[in-house]
This record gives C-alpha cells, sequence and structure tokens, in this order.
C-alpha cells in the first residue's frame, strides 16, 4: 500500500475555520476560536486519511514574486480581523508542540510550497491530499493529487473532495485548465484582472472548444461572443499577466526533505499543555497517556464487605483532606474516596447498607479537616451535613467563580485544566447510558467515574482555592457561594406544592380559548392552515392577504415576533396569532410540561443552579419557576395552582428596584440618592429632571417613558432600542438618554468608567468582586464590540444585585433555622423570596424578611421590600 502525505494550507484552515465558528476565548481572553476549528479539521482528515507524513504551509507578510509582476496583486483584500491574526503564531505553536512540519519562505505563497511538496511527494511515489479551502489549488489535482476543501460550521465539518473527474464534473473543465480560466475571467478574491466582460460562463465555454488561452488567442476572431473576441484581442497581454498570477509554481526553491514530514508524537507532554493552557477540554481526550492511567487505575480500590469499608474509613479519618465522588441517579450506588495514595470506590450492596454507609460517610467528611466535592449540593442529597463550614470545598463552584463563562466544569474538565490530566468524560464511561444500566453490565465503569470524580477533587482543590486567593474571591466563596449551597438544597428537597386538579383545568381553558383562536384565524384567513408551521403561515400573510413588512429567509418568509408586533396594530388577524402562540407555549410548557415534574408528595422540586449565568445570578431547571409568565394575565392566573400546605400561608417579598438603587450607590450620582433618600417615586423623580418640570406635573406617559429609560440605562439601552421600546424615533430616544445623563451627570461617566475599566482589564467587578471575563470588548466585529459594552455596564450593577439576593437568602435561611421556625425558604425568584410561612409566625418572618433582606448590604440608599401574603401564589405576587 502506498504511503501518504497530506498537505495543509494553513491560514485558508484558519480563516475557515475562524469564520465557522462564534467567537471563543479561553479564561484569559485569547482568542481561540480559529485554532479550535483548525485542529478539529486536522484531526477529521487525519483519521480519514491516515497519513505517514503532515506538513502544514503559511503564508509570509513579505511580497511574493507575484507582487513583483503586478503589485495590485490582492489589492482589494480588507485588513485580517485582530482576534484572527492573534491566532497565527499561536496555531503555529501548537503544531510545533505537536511535532508537526511547518513551511514558510518570503516571496512565495502557501499555494506554491503546497505545489511544490506535492510534486516532490508524488515524484517519491506517495499519493498526495491538499487541505485548503482555496480553489486555486484544484490545478494540482491528479489521480494521485487530491483536493479537499473543508467547510466548518458550529454543527461540524463537511468535506469537498476533488480528483480530476470531480474537477471536470464541476467545473467541465481538466485540473490545468483551471489556470487558463483564471485568465480570462479574473479572480476578484486575489485581484487577478482577467480581460474586461468575460466572466466564468463564457471563460469556461471559450476553453471546452480551444482548451487554452493560447490556443484561444490563436483563434480570436473566431470566438464567440464577438464581445469576448473583441476583449481577448484588446487585452491578450492581461491575460497572460491574470495566467501567471494563476500559476501555482510546483518547482519553487525550498529546502523539504520529506522525512522531515513524517509523523510522529502529534500527542506529547508539550501539546498537551498547548491544549490545556487553551482550555481545550474536547480534544484533550486524544491524550492517552496509557501508563500514566494505569498507574492511577491501580490506585482504584473496590470495596464491597463492612470489614474492608470500617478498615479504610479509619485510614481515612488519619488524612489531612479528603476528596469526595458519588455514583447517584435516582438512588445511590456508592462513595468515592479518595485521600493519600489510596482512592476506593465503597458500593452499596446487601452488606453495606444506603443508610449505614452514608452515615459513616457523614462522620469522616465531619471529622476531616478538609473536604472537597465536585457537586456538593449533590452529595447532600443522600448525606444531611448540618451546615455549611469552610473546611467543605466544591470545586465546580470555585471553578465557576475563577471563570463564570465556562460552561463546564465537570471532573474532566477541571482535570484537563488545573491537573494537566486527560480523564474519560462520564459520557464515555457509561456509553452514553444511565448508571444503573451501567452499573448492572460493567461496575468498574462507575468505580472509575466516581473515583476520578473523588481524585479530581483531591488534587485540584488546593490549585483552584489558591487561583481564588489570588483574584480575591475567597471571601465570595466562603462567605456566600458556600453557605448558599445549603440554601439551595433546602428549597430543592423542601419543593412547592402544587394543586394537580387546578393545573389542569388551567390547561382546559387554555384548549378553550386556542380553539376559538384557531376557528377565527381560519376564518380571518379564508382556509385551513398549520398556525405553527412559520412557512405556511408566511404565505397566508404575505401572499394571500398582501401584508406589508414581508421579510424573505431561505426557506419562507420571517414570521418571528418582531415582524408580527409590527402589523399587530391593523391586522386583527395577526393579534390573534400573536395571543395564540403564547397560549400554545403557556399550554404545552406550563399547563403539560409542570404536571410531569409533581412528586409523589403533590410538590415540584426544582433543581436550583449556581454555576450557569455570567452574572452570578441563580437560576432554576427541570422545571424553571423562574420564568412562570407574569405579563400576560392569563398567564399570571398559572400561578394559583401553587399552593402552600394546609396550616400555612405564602409570604412573598419582593426587592423594590434594586439594580436602581445599586446604580445609585455604585455611580454615586447625588440627584439619584436623594430621590431614593427622599422617598420619592423614581420614574416620576427622573421624569421631572429630564423633562425639568415639577414633579406634580409629570404624566403618566412621562413617568412611563422615564421607567424605560431607567431600566434601559442599566442594560446598556441603545437610542435604536429605546426606540423600539416606546414607539418612538431614534432621535427622540437619543434625545431622552441625553437628557437623562445630564439629569444625573454621574451616571453617565460610571458607566463609560465601566467599560474602560473591563476593557483595560479583561473583566468586570461586582461590589463583592465576582468577576466576568469581557473577550468581547477586544472583538473587531461591531456588534460583539457593542455586545462587550453593554455587558460591561449591565453586568456589575445586575452582578451587585444578584449578590445582595444571596446574602438576603443565607441571612433568612439561617435565622428561620436558627429560630427553629416551621416556615421554609422554598423559591427565589430573581429579586423575589418567596416563604412557605405557619400562620402563627406570618408576623414573625415578616421581621425576619424586613430586617435580613434591607440589611442585606449597606449602600448610600436604602434597600426596600415589598412584602405580600396570599393563599397561593398569584394572591402574594
Amino acid at each position: 500500500m502506498k504511503e501518504k502525505i497530506v498537505l495543509i494550507d494553513g491560514h485558508s484552515i484558519l480563516n475557515r475555520a475562524f469564520y465557522g465558528i462564534p467567537a471563543l476565548t479561553n479564561s484569559k481572553g485569547i482568542y481561540t476560536n480559529g485554532v479550535y476549528g483548525f485542529l478539529n479539521i486536522m484531526f477529521k482528515l487525519i483519521d480519514e486519511e491516515n497519513p505517514q507524513y503532515l506538513a502544514v504551509a503559511f503564508d509570509t507578510s513579505k511580497p511574493t514574486f507575484r507582487h513583483e509582476m503586478f503589485k495590485e496583486y490582492k489589492g482589494t483584500r480588507k485588513p485580517t480581523p485582530k482576534e484572527l491574526s492573534s491566532q497565527v503564531p499561536l496555531i503555529k505553536e501548537v503544531l510545533s508542540a505537536m511535532n508537526i512540519f511547518i513551511i514558510s519562505k518570503a516571496g512565495l505563497e502557501a499555494d506554491d510550497l503546497i505545489g511544490t511538496m506535492a510534486e516532490y511527494s508524488r515524484n517519491k511515489g506517495l499519493d498526495v491530499v491538499i487541505i485548503s479551502g482555496d480553489r486555486d489549488l484544484l490545478q494540482l489535482v491528479k489521480d494521485d493529487v487530491k483536493l479537499r476543501i473543508p467547510k466548518t460550521t458550529r454543527n461540524g465539518t463537511t468535506v469537498e473532495n476533488y480528483y480530476p473527474d470531480d474537477v471536470i464534473e464541476k467545473y467541465q473543465l481538466k485540473p490545468a485548465q483551471i489556470i487558463d480560466l483564471k485568465s480570462l475571467m479574473g479572480d476578484s478574491a486575489d485581484n487577478i484582472p482577467g480581460i474586461p466582460g468575460v466572466g466564468e460562463k463564457t471563460a469556461t465555454k471559450i476553453l471546452l472548444e480551444y482548451e487554452t488561452l493560447e490556443k484561444a488567442y490563436e483563434n480570436v476572431d473566431n470566438l464567440k461572443p464577438p464581445k469576448a473576441s473583441k476583449s481577448l484581442k484588446e487585452n491578450y497581454d492581461l491575460a497572460v499577466l491574470s495566467k501567471k498570477l494563476a500559476t501555482i509554481n510546483t518547482k519553487a526553491d525550498i529546502e523539504f526533505d520529506i522525512e522531515n514530514a513524517k509523523l510522529g508524537s502529534m500527542f506529547n507532554e508539550n501539546s498537551k499543555e498547548k491544549f490545556v493552557e487553551l482550555e481545550f477540554k474536547n480534544l484533550l481526550s486524544r491524550f492517552s497517556f496509557e501508563d500514566e492511567k494505569e498507574k492511577i487505575e491501580r490506585k482504584f480500590e473496590h470495596i464491597v464487605t463492612l470489614k474492608a469499608l470500617d478498615e479504610f474509613l479509619n485510614e481515612a479519618k488519619k488524612a489531612k483532606e479528603i476528596g469526595t465522588g458519588m455514583a447517584y441517579e435516582k438512588k445511590l450506588y456508592g462513595f468515592s474516596i479518595a485521600f493519600d495514595e489510596r482512592n476506593a470506590f465503597i458500593e452499596v450492596n446487601d452488606e453495606i447498607k444506603e443508610d449505614e454507609l452514608c452515615e459513616k460517610i457523614k462522620e469522616l467528611i465531619i471529622a476531616s479537616k478538609s473536604a472537597s466535592f465536585m457537586d456538593l449540593k449533590g452529595i447532600l442529597k443522600v448525606i444531611n451535613l448540618e451546615k455549611f463550614e469552610n473546611k467543605y470545598l466544591d470545586l465546580s463552584i470555585g471553578a465557576y467563580l475563577i471563570n463564570p463563562i465556562g460552561g463546564s466544569y465537570s471532573y474532566e474538565d477541571l482535570a484537563g485544566i488545573y491537573l494537566n490530566e486527560s480523564l474519560e468524560s462520564p459520557k464515555e464511561l457509561l456509553l452514553k447510558n444511565s448508571i444503573e444500566k451501567t452499573f448492572k453490565e460493567d461496575k468498574k465503569r462507575v468505580l472509575t467515574l466516581t473515583c476520578y470524580q473523588a481524585m479530581t477533587a483531591l488534587l485540584a482543590k488546593n490549585i483552584i482555592f489558591e487561583k481564588l486567593k489570588e483574584m480575591e474571591m475567597s471571601d465570595l466563596y466562603f462567605n456566600m457561594e458556600g453557605p448558599l449551597i445549603f440554601v439551595l438544597d433546602a428549597m430543592e428537597k423542601e419543593g412547592m406544592l402544587v394543586k394537580r386538579e387546578a393545573l389542569k383545568e388551567y390547561g382546559d381553558s387554555l384548549v378553550g380559548r386556542i380553539n376559538q383562536l384557531e376557528k377565527s384565524i381560519y376564518e380571518k384567513a379564508g382556509e385551513e392552515f398549520n398556525i405553527n408551521s412559520p412557512k405556511q403561515l408566511g404565505v397566508i400573510l404575505f401572499e394571500k392577504l398582501q401584508m406589508p413588512n414581508a421579510k424573505k429567509t431561505k426557506t419562507g418568509y420571517s414570521t418571528s415576533a418582531d415582524i408580527l408586533e409590527k402589523l399587530a396594530g391593523e391586522y386583527p388577524i395577526v393579534n390573534e396569532i400573536l395571543e395564540y402562540r403564547t397560549l400554545a407555549k403557556l399550554k404545552s410548557t406550563y399547563a403539560d410540561g409542570l404536571a410531569n415534574y409533581i412528586g409523589k408528595d403533590e410538590r415540584i422540586h426544582s433543581n436550583f443552579n449556581q454555576t450557569i449565568t455570567a452574572t452570578g445570578r441563580i437560576s432554576s431547571t427541570e422545571p424553571n419557576l423562574q420564568n412562570i409568565p407574569i405579563k400576560l394575565e392569563l398567564g399570571r392566573l398559572i400561578r394559583k395552582v401553587f399552593v402552600p400546605k394546609d396550616g400555612f400561608i405564602f409570604l412573598d417579598a419582593d426587592y423594590s428596584q434594586i439594580e436602581l438603587r445599586v446604580l445609585a450607590h455604585m455611580s454615586g450620582d447625588e440627584t439619584l440618592i436623594d430621590a431614593y433618600r427622599n422617598s420619592k417615586d423614581i420614574h416620576k423623580a427622573t421624569a421631572a429632571s429630564v423633562f425639568n418640570i415639577p414633579i406634580e406635573e409629570v404624566t403618566p406617559l412621562q413617568r412611563r417613558n422615564a421607567k424605560a429609560v431607567n431600566f434601559g440605562i442599566i442594560y446598556g439601552m441603545s437610542a435604536f432600542g429605546l426606540g423600539q421600546d416606546l414607539g418612538i424615533s431614534n432621535k427622540e430616544a437619543a434625545d431622552y438618554i441625553e437628557k437623562y445623563y445630564n439629569a444625573y451627570p454621574k451616571i453617565k461617566m460610571f458607566l463609560d468608567g465601566l467599560v474602560a475599566s473591563a476593557r483595560e482589564k479583561g473583566y468586570s467587578i461586582t461590589m463583592f468582586n465576582r468577576r466576568r471575563p469581557m473577550p468581547e470588548l477586544k472583538a473587531s466585529n461591531f456588534m460583539q464590540r457593542s455586545f462587550g459594552e453593554r455587558t460591561a455596564k449591565n453586568s456589575p450593577i445586575q452582578g451587585s444585585a444578584a449578590d445582595i439576593i444571596k446574602i438576603a437568602m443565607i441571612e433568612v435561611y439561617e435565622e428561620l433555622k436558627k429560630r427553629n421556625l416551621k416556615s421554609k425558604l422554598i423559591l427565589s425568584v430573581h429579586d423575589e423570596l418567596l416563604v412557605e410561612t405557619a400562620l402563627e409566625e406570618v408576623e414573625e418572618v415578616k421581621k425576619i424578611l424586613t430586617e435580613k433582606m434591607m440589611g442585606a448590604a449597606k449602600l448610600q440608599v436604602p434597600l426596600e421590600i415589598e412584602l405580600e401574603t396570599g393563599t397561593n401564589w398569584y394572591e402574594a405576587k
């Protein structure tokens, strides 16, 4: 079997990868999407081709011989974005670390290097595969030279393959004729002129008849159409120049020895270090240091008897620190404990009962000087630790605080980033099966997974928590995020009581209204159609009913909410379609969806997450109780199905305008601070300042507009966004914003300062030192940069408000517990806390909520709350 060499066009593939994958940075703000995409393409094609040799050719910044022939060569190209240019040295560093041969030479393009290496290699008897996005390289294709053109998107990579027959099939021309094609039609990408008035279709027709430029010129008087004949006659010198520019040099003067391109150990310690540095978690699985893995796995013990368990735990209690892991999925399968040189999986079985094991593990954790976890809240599902202690170190939350835009904080991610270890992920170990199924079929896989958790928790905790200390976020963990784990665990366990029958009735009422709307929509449309099909709906609205604002897409007309809302005022059918969509979502997501989450205790137990939002806000999933609709009255009615248990009532405490109060405090604007200190209606006060009128003369419309500006400013809203929100022109909106900043001058200075600081430091920061990386601020793309600027303004405000609410949650939870009250904190929705309150404890709980929430932070303005009670969540809100 012939040996094979793969030749990669470095800049071309990096460029394709960069534009095919959304902006991606590591935690230090270094752009990596081009490098990541390049490697994915390279690995895919190496896996498919299995070559023995590999070389990557790069262009240089120096002029080439083509520039000497034609100084305007490539003169129309736009400057390379710095996010892309910064990744050129980076990919070279990575490839060098992988022992991959890199070649470049001043005066030559990568095409010439590839052409020369391809010719050299085929003469040595090798098959050649060229990887490039540049179709100029089609001229090199031969029976033993294949061109592969990859296309990268977020969904993966597809590849076009070209042998000579493929070129003929697509272009009707032989590979060598691609040069002649360029000589006639030119190439706008490289600024090769070609001859005026001749495009691809005409050029192809000429070459099919006369084969080459030279033969076409010999028959110039016979060329058709006459326009092409005249152009070639008058511009033959231009065509000859274009052919020289388009011809790849396959005999360039370069130093190339095939042995230098021999593939060796790509996956080594140096390259692994680079992958870890760039945080390419998904690619780390390609590193398989078998000796090292076996060494790690040899330490894994499997404990199945009480005697072995007690001996192991006695040793563990002497250790300074332990790491923990757990195999849990609806039921407990076992724990792993790592300490010193030992790491054991303790299996729940007929001899080691679950309750007894949990009690023994609890004793160990309490007795330990330091216990680290990959998921402490998960452990609390089966082990009832009383309260948070500073020795409890949750690595996922620690890693999240270090990089809140990291996305994933599982053991394999943290092992790769902090331990330079490539560990199999849970999906790989479980073969995408459940823990239950895997445990039955191959216990060792579950053992390995759980021991990996314990090992990572033990070995990475010092690195992560030293990093937190260095970033001045230790207090954020020990005083806020750590204690909050226990609050969220208690909320999850308590859950919210749901009236199942009331939920069904609510769903039935939605069905009735949905059916009415459906019938009315069909009548107005004059026919029945699928209202949920954007394609069919677009045809009805924009073709049959001839509505304006039609916006055609590849798949039909756009029927997005913003398009329909513009039409709703004049077309009743559109109002009904918007209502239909809203109600259909309420039916599927809430009326039907929530029913699936009601437990045996008739309560819904949502999951509350600390590591999902970049700003620090808590999120709710399975189901999302923070997203219960409030704008539409029919949506709000679903809150009626959430009720307190017998003898209890709901007590709802909602911060009043907390983000605006945080803005007043952080900006130090005296006018805004004064308005809050004097208990003024802040939106009226803003309107009075903006319109320069007495506060008592402010109209409802002026107050509404001022409210939109107040909240819009917090979210970095532009004049365009405000104009859309208020239904006014951009100019009017810009005037509102300017008047706002004139009324509150320090706010403008403060917000501009936030952007400047984030741009300089690479991150924004809250009042409590929570950081949020801001790589978008360095983007060359205007939209990304604008998003970064809005986020830089908003994150410190929203993040500080989220931190205050977390402090309040902890204080309220601990006070209820300290007083041994029956009332329980059961839900947090952004600025709101909901307590299921015993009837006899209502006044006491009101005082606790008022004191703890208003005292959660010391601001220059008072923190205010609104307290409501109700026999269901709807009444309380």
